[in-house]
């Protein structure tokens, strides 16, 4: 199974989009929650480059740290459906 990793912020509509697609397509993953403010964002920002979230970490596909919830959605659509 997959071994993924997503940083979110809870009552971000863009990471429930991911988890809605996470649960959907059944795959196991461990949630990062990051602080609300972007400046204690530092974790999200070492992965990522940035400090927006939702941030997907997949190893076993080379993906180190994709940002933008569309992109992530078909990410995980076209890797995992």
């Amino acid at each position: 199974m997959a071994d993924l990793e997503l940083y979110e912020l809870e009552g971000c509509p863009y990471c429930a989009k991911v988890i809605e697609k996470l649960d959907e397509l059944d795959l196991n993953y461990e949630s990062h929650m990051v602080p609300r403010s972007h400046d204690e964002r530092t974790e999200v920002q070492e992965v990522s480059g940035q400090t927006g979230v939702p941030v997907l970490v997949d190893p076993e596909n080379d993906v180190d740290g994709m940002p933008e919830s569309d992109d992530i959605v078909e990410y995980l659509e076209n890797t995992y459906a």
